[in-house]
C-alpha cells in the first residue's frame, strides 16, 4: 500500500490520525485531528510533534522531543505500546490523550513512518484526579479518628478483596488491578459487587472510603 492510499484510507476515521516521517515531521493529519487538536492540517504538516503538541507523558515527563522514544521504536522494528499523553491545543487548552502507534513501511522507497491513533481520555483522567482526591481525604479523615464510633458490623472481606481495595486507595485502575492479579475485568467487577455488599457501600469510592474509616486497609 503507497503513502496516498493509507491517507486516504485514514482521512475519515472517527478517530483522530497524525503520521510522522522519520525525521520527526508531520506528513498526514486527518479531519478528527482538526477538530481535536484544533490544528487545521496545513498549519502542522512539516512541523515536529514537539513544536505542535509539546506532550508531556504521565510522570510529568517531555516527551514530545527530538529523541522521540516511539520513533526510535519504530527505526528498530519493536513493539510500541499505547501511552497517555497530555498535549496543548491550538486554543492552549491542555488535553489528556491516549496514543496508539502503528509503524509502516513503504517497501517502495524503503522509508518508515509512523502513525498515531489518538483518543481523547481528558474525561477519565479528570475522574481519576477526583477519585485520587477524594481517597486523599478519606485517608486523612481515618488517620484523626481512632476507628468509627458505633459502626454496625460488616462480613469480613476475604484476602484478595481487601488487596484490590489497597490497590484502588493508592490509585490504581481497574484494568492494572485486573492485569496485576491475573483476573479478567468481569471477575474484578464481581469482586466488587461482593466487596458492596459486605460494606453495604454502592460504589467503588464509596468501599474505599468505608475500608479507610474502619481501618481495614
Amino acid at each position: 500500500m503507497l503513502e496516498a492510499e493509507l491517507f486516504a484510507f485514514l482521512e475519515n476515521t472517527a478517530d483522530a490520525v497524525f503520521a510522522v516521517r522519520e525525521t520527526g515531521e508531520i506528513c498526514f493529519w486527518n479531519h478528527a485531528a482538526e477538530a481535536l487538536f484544533g490544528h487545521p492540517a496545513d498549519e502542522v504538516l512539516g512541523k515536529t510533534c514537539s513544536n505542535v503538541l509539546h506532550g508531556i507523558g504521565a510522570l510529568g515527563t517531555d516527551v514530545c522531543h527530538e529523541g522521540c522514544a516511539a520513533l526510535r521504536c519504530a527505526k528498530s522494528a519493536n513493539h510500541i505500546p499505547n501511552f497517555d499523553l497530555n498535549v496543548t491545543t491550538r486554543s492552549e487548552v491542555r488535553i489528556w490523550v491516549n496514543l496508539a502507534s502503528i509503524s509502516f513501511l513503504n517497501r517502495r522507497t524503503g522509508r518508515s513512518l509512523l502513525v498515531h491513533v489518538v483518543r481523547d481520555i481528558s474525561a477519565q483522567k479528570k475522574r481519576e484526579e477526583i477519585f485520587g482526591r477524594m481517597i486523599a481525604i478519606s485517608k486523612e479523615v481515618a488517620n484523626l479518628e481512632d476507628a468509627v464510633a458505633g459502626a454496625a458490623p460488616i462480613a469480613p472481606l476475604s484476602s484478595q478483596e481487601l488487596e484490590i481495595l489497597k490497590m484502588f486507595a493508592v490509585g490504581a485502575t481497574a484494568p492494572r488491578i485486573a492485569k496485576v492479579l491475573g483476573i479478567s475485568p468481569q471477575t474484578l467487577r464481581n469482586h466488587l459487587h461482593h466487596i458492596n455488599q459486605k460494606l453495604r457501600t454502592h460504589n467503588r469510592l464509596e468501599a474505599v472510603m468505608h475500608a479507610l474509616q474502619r481501618r481495614l486497609i
